[in-house]
């Protein structure tokens, strides 16, 4: 995701941040019956085999986003991977989404009569439309998920005010988190080598005793991960310590997201 430091920005966008009306997502809303489907360039570093998974190697290239079957079956690296497009299929069933698949790279197959198509859309168009299905949907985590590698556009106000939103489905809430959470690492590790391979014991026990804390009740575990996020020098530490607070039902958490995407 890419990140504005702007104070005026921020602010225009934490305006922005809750579901806003979408034409798009109003026309994916009014199937009540079949299949409706898009597509939509990605940021920079994803791209998938159209089929069975999607990486992202802006975070290295071991990091697989999604997958279908079993990652232990094939060798995943050497797979071909085609940057984009993003192509979401929605399944609805009684008025109500039943499924969502998200692909990138590849093409659709033949439209039948229950495939609604909407084409090619931007990448702002399409996670606005995405992230505003997902605050009314009970079944809108995985549209979440989509949102989070469309190209041009930066997400994390809204995703910050899904999980604020009581009223949403709690598992939505849990996939808004977790990808603040990633983009507070990415913020908080912004200009750094963190992505470098370092295989030495000091990693590995430094990357243990984080996942220790992360273990530990709420009231003594999470506030030393949010000291390790904001503060520690390590940049591997923050990532780790702010992907384990993103696992966490803890309110505090979101303000530390919240402040370290705002930073400039």
């Amino acid at each position: 995701m890419r990140f504005l430091g702007l104070t005026a920005t921020v602010l225009l966008l934490a305006c922005e941040a809750a579901p806003a009306q979408s034409p798009l997502a109003e026309r994916i809303l009014a199937v009540k019956e079949g299949t409706v489907r898009l597509a939509f360039p990605v940021r920079e570093g994803i791209c998938g085999n159209g089929e069975t998974f999607i990486r992202d190697r802006s975070r290295g290239e071991g990091n697989y986003m999604s997958f279908e079957g079993n990652t232990n079956s094939r060798n995943w690296r050497n797979e071909a991977c085609e940057p984009g497009p993003a192509r979401v299929a929605i399944m609805m069933t009684e008025g109500a989404i039943s499924r969502v698949r998200v692909y990138v790279g590849g093409d659709w197959k033949a439209a039948g009569p229950e495939v609604t198509d909407l084409g090619m859309v931007s990448g702002p168009a399409a996670a606005r439309a995405l992230l505003a299905v997902a605050a009314r949907e009970h079944r809108g985590e995985q549209t979440v998920f989509a949102a989070t590698i469309a190209d041009s556009v930066v997400i994390w106000p809204q995703l910050l005010s899904l999980a604020k939103n009581d009223a949403i489905n709690r598992e939505t809430r849990k996939t808004a988190i977790f990808w603040l959470s990633q983009a507070a690492g990415d913020a908080a590790t912004k200009g750094l080598a963190d992505l470098v391979d370092d295989e030495s014991e000091d990693r590995e026990v430094r990357d243990q005793a984080v996942f220790a804390l992360s273990q530990l009740p709420a009231d003594q575990g999470v506030p030393i991960l949010i000291r390790l996020a904001k503060s520690n020098k390590d940049p591997k530490v923050r990532r780790k310590a702010l992907f384990w607070l993103g696992q966490s039902d803890d309110p505090r958490v979101l303000a530390v997201f919240e402040e370290i995407l705002t930073k400039p």
